[in-house]
């Protein structure tokens, strides 16, 4: 399974309502800071990971991003590729989702 998806690969599942789900795994610091994510998706904290992952469908796809798309999103995508989950994370982050006009919504 391809690690990554572009914003505008992203965009077309959410339009076409596929059974994606969408997680904000940006560190706590960069969530906080943030008024905006994208839209209908949750955020759980990248640090507790291992709390959190067990409870994730194993049927669905699911797209994680982080700030800029770099070490976060990868070492989460990782481990859960490793417990089986279908995860990829969005190239660029939540900077290139705004960027390619991805839709946001207000925490």
């Amino acid at each position: 399974m391809n690690r990554t998806i572009s914003p505008d690969d992203l965009k077309q599942l959410l339009y076409l309502r596929k059974n994606v789900l969408v997680l904000d795994v940006r560190r706590k610091s960069d969530y906080q800071t943030d008024s905006q994510k994208i839209s209908g998706a949750a955020w759980l904290d990248p640090d507790k990971l291992a709390q959190w992952s067990t409870a994730l469908p194993l049927d669905r796809d699911i797209v994680v991003y982080c700030a800029r798309g770099g070490s976060v999103s990868n070492s989460v995508v990782d481990q859960l590729q490793a417990k089986g989950v279908k995860a990829r994370y969005i190239e660029g982050g939540f900077e290139a989702w705004k960027s390619s006009g991805g839709e946001t919504a207000s925490k």
